[in-house]
């Protein structure tokens, strides 16, 4: 049985319940947080699901009379790393590769036709062994981290903010450096796909935003072929919806080789830092032309995981960002 995990709030204190299906929820005892409940594992020896068995209750709630949280946060929300990969699925490179046609090569292939090819050929090595590496990208700390149903904040700058529905490893570092993965969530990574489209050297611009965690964290390992669908909705009616495929036998990279590149860095694993590795996608409503606007809804389901993920867009007001002199 999978063990599937969500922060939550009741009577304003917050705790970690087990997802017993998609209306109800066994809360945990002595569990503040996914953060101290893994924290406490690493400390005692246990795996997560061990603690977690020393801990259950066997008190069911409806999920209805609780708050549901993201599925991780850190006590220091910058000791939280948002990254992720992209052109890591079969079929993202057509909807990149529209974006960047302008920039192709003389050979007649962009870059991102050609770090996807590279992938197909190399991203899934050989087990133990590193295999070529991904595009990379940074977006934020645990201040950019949004919970179901809270709104997805486009700074008043973007050009756009589109949805990318994907799935999301969540990782704690032990005391030995060593990544601990805590399992994988639904996300919605959520960029600036204009700004991106303008110049590919602007991609980390257009990363620099929020992203939408969905509340439950799916233990163990992720199921190879996972299908969701992916809908916006404007004034209750569906605006687009397009199904989607994720999990390794829809990638061209196996989740090993993304996790290998990422945390090959040592500033990567420092002992209690969290990290939130997005794995990327293929599906994204701009590559048909869709624009969104403030109050539009996202929701991403997939069939691996019971809860939906579902916010709206918002657009930030205007600030002043010009340093002054000390």
């Amino acid at each position: 049985m999978a063990l599937r995990l969500v922060q939550i709030e009741a009577d304003g204190v917050h705790g970690v319940a087990l997802l017993v299906d998609a209306e109800r929820v066994e809360p945990l005892a002595d569990a503040p947080s996914l953060y101290a409940l893994a924290s406490d594992a690493l400390a005692d020896g246990f795996t997560l699901a061990q603690a977690v068995e020393q801990r259950r209750t066997g008190r069911h709630v409806p999920l209805e009379t609780v708050r549901l949280l993201a599925p991780i946060e850190h006590p220091d929300p910058a000791h939280l790393y948002l990254t992720g990969t992209g052109l890591t699925h079969l079929g993202s490179a057509e909807s990149r590769d529209k974006m960047h046609a302008l920039a192709a090569t003389e050979a007649g292939q962009t870059d991102s036709m050609r770090i996807f090819r590279e992938g197909l050929e190399g991203g899934k090595p050989a087990p133990g062994m590193p295999g070529v590496q991904p595009e990379w990208f940074y977006k934020g700390d645990g201040s950019s981290v949004v919970p179901y149903g809270a709104p997805l904040q486009s700074p008043a700058f973007a050009l756009d903010g589109g949805e990318e529905p994907e799935i999301a490893g969540i990782y704690l570092i032990d005391a030995d450096g060593v990544p601990r993965r805590l399992g994988f969530t639904l996300a919605n990574e959520f960029s600036d796909h204009i700004t991106e489209r303008h110049n590919y050297l602007w991609l980390a611009h257009s990363k620099l935003r929020p992203a939408a965690l969905g509340a439950e964290l799916l233990a163990g390992a992720l199921p190879p072929d996972v299908r969701g669908m992916s809908r916006i909705y404007r004034q209750e009616r569906v605006l687009w919806e397009k199904p989607f495929l994720t999990g390794e036998a829809n990638m061209s990279h196996a989740i090993a080789n993304l996790e290998h590149h990422h945390f090959k860095y040592a500033q990567f694993r420092r002992p209690g830092d969290v990290h939130v590795h997005f794995f990327g996608t293929a599906t994204l409503s701009f590559t048909d032309q869709v624009r969104v606007e403030p109050g539009d809804v996202f929701d991403i389901r997939a069939d691996a995981f019971l809860l939906p993920l579902r916010n709206p867009l918002a657009r930030s007001a205007p600030s002043s960002v010009a340093p002054r002199p000390l």
